[in-house]
């Protein structure tokens, strides 16, 4: 799959907005103590991308009721789901001026009646787009950072309707955003999760 940027402005890929708020004290703290562990920009993204991973529960997975969306909440909070797991780890990547886009796919929902969209990440390191899946492993995912071919947490299976979104945003997809800024909490989001882009 070829991935297409939503923009053609790389420096898009490493702005600050309200969701990938990397200007924020808690953003420059939690950057600034993984980048003096590690020794290059490669170490510091794998290292990021493992700290959102493992030491940020995926809120479901957790049974935490609340929602963040902003970077610093999730960074702060010790929560999100996927979206916001994203969110982080652009902000943790873009406030070390590595671009950092967003991106998702569109999986069965868990019950199998439905579909959800799952948000992930692309890096981009070598002159091309490398996408990453922050959600969190748990039996059944075991997804890890690779810039040699993806290891995401799940692969979408065209004969179920799943599939990749092969656009890379700069921003929140508006409907994500939307949804997670109008979710008082958890279980309410989880019955407004968007279906589709």
């Amino acid at each position: 799959m070829e991935l297409i940027q939503n923009t053609a402005d790389l420096s898009a890929y490493l702005a600050a907005d309200e969701a990938v708020d990397h200007h924020h004290p808690v953003v420059r703290e939690t950057a600034a103590r993984l980048a003096a562990e590690v020794e290059d920009s490669y170490a510091y993204a794998r290292a990021a991308y493992e700290f959102v991973r493992d030491a940020i529960p995926h809120s479901q997975d957790s049974g935490d009721l609340r929602v963040t969306w902003r970077a610093s909440d999730v960074l702060g909070q010790g929560t999100g789901i996927c979206y916001a797991k994203a969110h982080a780890l652009a902000a943790l990547l873009r406030a070390e001026d590595i671009p950092a886009a967003l991106c998702y796919q569109r999986l069965a929902d868990d019950d199998g009646h439905g579909h959800v969209v799952h948000g992930l990440i692309a890096v981009r390191f070598h002159g091309a787009w490398h996408r990453q899946d922050p959600r969190g492993n748990k039996p059944g995912v075991a997804a890890r950072f690779s810039l040699d071919g993806e290891r995401l947490a799940w692969v979408p299976d065209p004969r179920s309707n799943e599939m990749d979104y092969p656009v890379l945003y700069a921003e929140p997809h508006p409907v994500v955003l939307g949804v997670l800024k109008a979710a008082p909490d958890r279980p309410y989001l989880w019955k407004t999760l968007p279906t589709a882009l």
